[in-house]
């Protein structure tokens, strides 16, 4: 009974909390931290700047911290709104979704946000195509996009914390209670240099790559490299000079120096038609990958979410290999 009671005391509590909030100032503090301007806050909301002053007022009163503070012309989060960002921005995703699964879906006039756990490759591989078709259909949803600290992002799939996973699968297919799967493509690795390499005419070989000194892009830590178990099946091993969380700088790199780097045959094409890169096969067998998006069936029947589905599978079955890339 003193555990019961305990409980009750506790629920009370954060109610009580709850209770001395208006919830439409949380509204106000995800849009004022994504926009760091009380005057675009203002725009996406529709209210006067003085009005989001007004709520910002009422909000620090609320929380006994300043939440943001000015700093040239932009407004920045304390320590205090870094620590309720995420939660806020979940909680609202969680509560949209749920309003906007009791009605019809209307792509042309929907508000809904959708999150996707990505790294910046995944995402570069599919979602400029797909942006560019949802400006057209939908052009007030919003995507937000959390870094994918695992390959599948299954867990956070099955917390209902994101929406979709974009990840790539290199090896059996994935089979977790209530997650679905769609296939986007398939692709081969292929291996960048700069131009004029030093060491490289027009064929790389073995020899060449073993004796070069490589880039290596591993977002995710725990995650074994693809290209090292290839090597390894081999008896062989790559000289790693550059390890990177991120793709972002790794072209650069190698574009001015005479480093290698291993990457998907879509992306190398993307990059060595904006940087001076060659590209060439890679010389010892590597298996294709595949990207995949993922998604939880607790979301299937949500009218938003099907939506979403039919255009992701809309653009990858119009779009070909080049324009992905």
């Amino acid at each position: 009974m003193l555990v019961l009671h305990l409980f009750h005391l506790i629920l009370n509590v954060m109610h009580d909390r709850l209770r001395r909030i208006d919830l439409n100032l949380l509204l106000v503090f995800d849009a004022l931290r994504r926009h760091g301007s009380v005057v675009a806050t203002a725009n996406e909301l529709a209210m006067s700047p003085s009005a989001v002053s007004h709520a910002l007022a009422r909000l620090r009163d609320a929380m006994s911290d300043e939440l943001f503070v000015r700093y040239g012309n932009a407004m920045r989060p304390t320590a205090r709104a870094e620590q309720m960002a995420t939660a806020v921005a979940d909680s609202l995703d969680a509560l949209d979704g749920c309003l906007e699964g009791a009605r019809p879906f209307n792509p042309a006039t929907s508000r809904q946000s959708f999150v996707f756990a990505a790294t910046d490759f995944t995402a570069f591989a599919l979602l400029p195509t797909l942006i560019e078709a949802l400006e057209k259909s939908a052009p007030h949803v919003r995507i937000r996009v959390t870094y994918s600290t695992h390959r599948d992002s299954l867990d956070e799939l099955a917390a209902g914390r994101i929406h979709f996973a974009i990840g790539m699968r290199d090896g059996p297919t994935i089979n977790h209670e209530g997650v679905e799967t769609m296939h986007c493509f398939e692709d081969e690795y292929v291996v960048a240099a700069c131009k004029d390499h030093p060491s490289i005419q027009e064929v790389l070989t073995l020899e060449q790559y073993l004796a070069a000194r490589h880039v290596v892009v591993t977002p995710w830590i725990d995650a074994g490299s693809v290209i090292n178990a290839a090597l390894e099946r081999q008896g062989l091993k790559r000289d790693v000079a550059v390890q990177l969380p991120s793709l972002l700088a790794a072209p650069f790199i190698v574009a001015r120096s005479s480093y290698l780097i291993t990457l998907p045959q879509r992306v190398a094409q993307a990059l060595g038609s904006t940087l001076p890169l060659s590209i060439y096969p890679a010389p010892f067998p590597i298996p294709p990958y595949s990207l995949e998006v993922y998604f939880h069936r607790r979301h299937a029947s949500v009218p938003g979410h099907a939506w979403l589905r039919d255009q992701i599978r809309f653009v990858l079955e119009r779009t070909t290999p080049a324009q992905l890339a």
